[in-house]
């Protein structure tokens, strides 16, 4: 019998993250998705799926959707609201000590799948050998099992599929229970319980690793390695032999490796110590954003290119398993090698490598070698010599070059190198400590507050007098509830009489406990100043405190100060402050601070946070309604002038309309003579003459972020923008405000707004405004192809468009208008909207044709129509002429959208050789039988890879062309396209598919569906089906594929592969493999040990 509970749990789990709800139809699908079973409501004893839903109010609602289908939704419950609530007690300088009550009802804002995948280059901790006994489930070294050895240096050195013995001086140990169930109680992962802890600990690393950032650990003792008595000459000259043959660097923590399979023998610690002083063997560097463990060694020939240590996002690119042999690379280089000068008199000047560095360093995530000409020329206003990118080994001193596409030696990524004074983004540590100090005078410091690892953090934002010091607070393990337990163990601890120490001489800056207004509650404070009482005896003195856990101040009197006890140093003090993006400009302007008073003021939101510094510099998102608010960007919407707008009554008329947009649902953008639009075409001819004259990289922009307000090319000339969604670091979504155009371009192609126009560009509101044609549908489906570029060719052809206002939509800003191409705009009947309600382009075929060959079905997905005639080249594409579809679809023309005759498939994915281990991601885990890794280290090119998808395949038009099933194309889902395979195909136009790349089953409509071209083809297929070795196959239980899901999904993991299942497909393709954690220094965690220890005890417990 299946337990209602926890399907609940997972309804809940699969509805809450969705802000619109999900259909019925699409229910089974994710529900299945996260858990690997249907809903099963027959075994609960309904008839159908819908009967059990409607039998639980308190989980799901049900509504129709605008396509009259049935839409779930989550429903909101009190649990999440109340845990909320107690973690986010905000005090007032008017109510000290009292609770206020805040807005608190959040949604996880998810992380997006480009962003998390760019981020893993660095090579994980190997396991020990000595971590388990055995194979086949014989549990030898277990959970938690702590060696002598170390880890990080010793990787199991599998002969054949079997195991070294373990050496006689290892410990033994018993079976040791995992801490989440030692109370033969099941503990849920954080990914089902988010409803309720979506601002308590959200995806930690590992499930028991210390919350609490905040929290001084005591740093692990080094681990001696044994080894052969230690010859310092010998592995100088073995280490010379190791880096001739690896040229092109790699990490320190793989040398052990390659020692012990090269030499037989250990590499004795002292060796590692000693590399940075061998420097006539070899160069040492370290990355900056990297690990403090992972270095990067070099021969000591290219030394005098080490003061430049390159990022870490660029590790060297040898071969992970170097028992494989390497290919041969003729016209590539390492992302992080340093290839020899060509034999050339060619040379840069100093003048020039200072202009190519400045450039680099603008985009810190990479910039594409073939975009340096252009990007060039436009900074600059001169050309850039061409024999630079026929030799970028020139470059070598001042970047790193890394080639994503290997098939296309022309595409390469260029990293700036970083100096070793330069911000290595280590959350200005030093600078906060050194403020901590002074801060506290007395003998006791207090250490200084970690920002949350998480991307997007909870806060608490209290107060701000200006937008570059806002004060906030974060909430959740480790900082609101370290903060409730430190003030109810100060409650309790100054409840004793013999505690009660009055502060008899306060000074400024001197730490305090305070009791609050209600003497239960005792609060850390910092003394500011001190003042004599004018009312009271002059004998009595009044002080000014900040509370530091608060963020606010208040006048006291001397008798509520205590001496605050040594214990009650330990947790940082929790108000800390940000800066808001975008708004350094306008910090103190009266209409930004209204506007972020009203809307984040005593509200919990959720923090981007983009510079990790003392003060960080971060985008306040409130995601506790349907659509998610940007703070920032409403903010910087507040200092628009009302009266620049454009006034819409209904019934009037407008001449000389032009329309800049029509979208494939029917909606169309207009401009309409206005003082507004006058002003923004000055200011815009100003922005051209400024563009022209300056000669400086300053206005390119370094770093985006959504809601961010510049500059990019439309039609030939810089128009303003507005970024709407960012696909990793290089490729993003803009919307031309003015014209209501949507686009997708590199970060390179966008500029910053010129300071001395900044404020009149902003004060500007958008001249676009989004009309509908009255008496015609707007929905997505309801237009055809041929309706709607028959109206682009109409109104973008006709220069002196009119129309008349029927109808305004405050709520949707929407106007109901009739269009005309001329001047005759009395007569309704002569508007566009008639004619084409009377054509027969709008008693259209279907959209979507089904027909079958034998057994298998396929379907015609008619033209594409983009959304704008926006080009790469900034210019506009001429709309093509109206053309009626052919009956016949035999016939296709060959265009850059069209498929490929013969698409040759991605080369296999290199596996290692069985009993040799690979850093990999778990991107899908249903249970231990079923779930699906990527590759760690190369999941760079994987985003490389997609942004050229997205690139491409938003900008290109669409012929239709044949969808069968097993079919391998492009797909678009939730803004980003991927390489999938067709499953099936629906008769209602909905396509199942199988991501390539990512191991997921999806349901697309097919109008989402584009050709895959053989550019994308060169990436093998990133996704691996894997099934856990060591274990029994069973049928696994619902708590123990939660349990397996805890412990792998979304983490990176260290695989060791035990067999290979070949397969005709890639596909197809299946690996059974242990899975080890090694992320905790002090212990290797595999996996298939605690779900044997688990399914034992459940057999136990029933």
């Amino acid at each position: 019998m299946a337990d209602v509970e926890l399907v609940k749990k997972m309804l809940r789990a699969v509805l809450q993250p969705s802000k619109s709800g999900v259909s019925l139809s699409r229910l089974q699908v994710e529900y299945k998705d996260l858990t690997g079973e249907l809903i099963p409501y027959k075994q609960l004893g309904y008839a159908t799926l819908d009967a059990l839903l409607h039998s639980m109010p308190s989980v799901v609602r049900l509504d129709k959707g605008q396509a009259g289908e049935v839409v779930c939704h989550a429903t909101a419950g009190n649990e999440m609201a109340h845990i909320t609530k107690l973690a986010a007690r905000q005090r007032t300088a008017k109510k000290t000590g009292q609770p206020q009550v805040v807005n608190c009802q959040m949604r996880v804002k998810p992380a997006a799948p480009l962003v998390l995948n760019a981020k893993p280059r660095t090579s994980l901790r190997q396991p020990d050998h000595r971590g388990r006994l055995g194979r086949g489930g014989c549990r030898g070294g277990f959970h938690g099992d702590t060696r002598t050895g170390s880890m990080r240096d010793s990787q199991p050195d599998w002969r054949g599929g079997k195991p070294h013995s373990t050496p006689p001086n290892t410990p033994t140990r018993k079976p040791s229970i995992p801490s989440e169930r030692s109370d033969k109680r099941m503990t849920l992962p954080s990914r089902f319980q988010k409803e309720v802890h979506a601002h308590l600990s959200r995806n930690p690393q590992h499930s028991n690793a210390p919350y609490n950032l905040n929290e001084n650990t005591t740093p692990a003792k080094p681990r001696l390695l044994h080894s052969a008595p230690y010859s310092p000459k010998l592995v100088q000259s073995r280490l010379k032999d190791i880096l001739n043959k690896h040229s092109n660097g790699l990490w320190v923590s793989k040398l052990p490796q390659l020692y012990r399979e090269h030499y037989k023998q250990e590499l004795d610690s002292e060796a590692l110590k000693d590399l940075e002083h061998w420097t006539h063997i070899c160069t040492v560097e370290k990355p900056c954003s990297s690990k403090p463990q992972e270095l990067l060694l070099y021969p000591a020939k290219e030394i005098h290119q080490s003061t430049t240590p390159p990022r870490a996002a660029t590790p060297p690119t040898h071969d992970k398993y170097q028992s494989h042999p390497k290919k041969p690379q003729i016209q590539r280089s390492s992302a992080t090698s340093r290839p020899s000068t060509p034999a050339s008199s060619k040379a840069l000047s100093p003048d020039l490598k200072q202009k190519l560095r400045e450039l680099l360093l603008k985009y810190s995530s990479g910039l594409w070698a073939h975009a340096l000409p252009k990007l060039y020329q436009d900074t600059y206003k001169c050309k850039l010599p061409e024999f630079v990118l026929d030799y970028l080994t020139l470059l070598s001193d001042i970047c790193t070059i890394d080639y994503p596409m290997p098939d296309n030696p022309k595409r390469a990524i260029l990293y700036a190198k970083m100096m070793e004074d330069e911000n290595c983004n280590q959350s200005g540590l030093d600078m906060q400590t050194t403020e901590t100090t002074e801060q506290c005078s007395s003998n006791h410091t207090v250490p200084p507050l970690v920002i949350p690892r998480e991307e997007y953090p909870s806060v608490l934002v209290v107060e701000a007098n200006d937008t570059n010091s806002v004060i906030l607070r974060y909430i959740g393990e480790g900082y609101s509830k370290a903060q409730e337990k430190l003030e109810d163990e100060m409650r309790v601890f100054y409840r004793q009489d013999n505690t009660k120490l009055a502060l008899t001489s306060p000074s400024p800056g001197q730490l305090t406990a305070v009791h609050a207004e209600e003497e239960e509650e005792i609060l850390r404070a910092k003394v500011c100043e001190v003042m004599p009482d004018k009312v009271k005896n002059l004998d009595m003195m009044l002080k000014q405190v900040y509370y530091v856990d608060h963020g606010f101040s208040e006048v006291i009197s001397k008798s509520k100060l205590l001496e605050l006890h040594e214990k009650f140093f330990k947790l940082p003090f929790q108000a800390t402050k940000c800066k808001l993006a975008g708004l350094e400009s306008f910090s103190h302007e009266q209409a930004v601070l209204k506007m972020f008073e009203s809307m984040a003021s005593g509200k919990i939101l959720l923090a981007e946070i983009l510079e990790r510094e003392e003060v960080p510099l971060v985008v306040l998102y409130d995601t506790s309604q349907d659509d998610d608010i940007n703070i920032n960007a409403a903010c910087m919407k507040a200092l628009q002038d009302k009266s620049l707008e454009s006034t819409l009554k209904v019934n009037s008329a407008y001449m000389n309309v032009s329309v800049t947009s029509v979208c494939s649902d029917g909606t169309i953008y207009c401009q309409v003579p206005s003082r507004g639009l006058s002003k923004l075409n000055e200011i815009l001819e100003k922005t051209e003459n400024y563009f022209h004259s300056q000669v400086t990289s300053e206005s390119l922009v370094s770093r985006p972020f959504c809601g961010k307000s510049c500059l990019a090319r439309y039609k030939g000339k810089w128009s303003r923008v507005e970024i709407t969604n960012l696909h990793g670091s290089r490729v993003l979504d803009i919307l031309f405000v003015d014209v209501g155009v949507q686009a997708s371009v590199e970060v390179i192609e966008l500029r910053e707004i010129p300071p001395p126009l900044l404020r009149d560009l902003i004060s500007t509101p958008p001249q676009a405004l989004k009309c509908c044609l009255a008496d015609l549908p707007v929905s997505v489906g309801s237009w055809t192809p041929d309706a709607v570029q028959w109206l682009r060719d109409t109104v973008f052809h006709c220069s002196d468009c009119s129309l008349k206002i029927a109808k305004v939509d405050e709520t949707k800003r929407l106007a109901h208008v009739y269009l005309f191409t001329s001047k005759n705009f009395h007569d309704t009947s002569c508007s566009l909207n008639q004619q084409l309600a009377n054509s027969d382009l709008w008693n259209h075929q279907k959209d979507v044709f089904l027909g079958s060959r034998g057994s298998s079905k396929s379907l015609m997905i008619p033209a594409a129509i983009p959304t704008s005639g926006l080009n790469t080249d900034g210019g506009y594409r001429a709309p093509h002429t109206p053309k009626r579809k052919s009956s016949s679809t035999g016939s296709q023309s060959t265009c850059p959208g069209s498929p490929p005759e013969h698409l040759v498939l991605p080369p296999l994915l290199e596996l290692p050789e069985v009993g040799q281990n690979m850093d990999v991601f778990v991107s899908v885990a249903c249970h231990p039988g079923h779930f699906v890794l990527q590759p760690w280290q190369d999941m760079y090119k994987l985003v490389v890879l997609m942004g050229e998808m997205i690139l491409y395949y938003n900008k290109i038009e669409e012929k239709t062309f044949k969808v069968e099933k097993n079919q391998v194309c492009a797909a678009k889902v939730e803004n980003n396209w991927y390489r999938v395979l067709v499953k099936g195909i629906l008769s209602n136009g909905m396509v199942s598919v199988f991501q390539l790349d990512y191991g997921k089953h999806e349901l697309v409509s097919c109008t989402q569906l584009r050709p895959l071209i053989q550019e994308f083809c060169q990436l093998p297929f990133q996704a691996i089906t894997a099934q856990l070795a060591g274990l029994k196959p069973r049928q696994w239980s619902e708590e123990a594929s939660i349990v397996f899901r805890n412990h792998v999904e979304k983490k990176p993991l260290v695989a060791q592969l035990e067999s290979v299942q070949e397969a005709s497909q890639p596909w197809g393709r299946k690996v059974f493999i242990y899975l080890v954690d090694t992320s905790q220094e002090e212990r290797d965690i595999w996996l298939h040990d605690i779900m044997a220890e688990f399914t034992d005890e459940l057999t136990n417990a029933a």
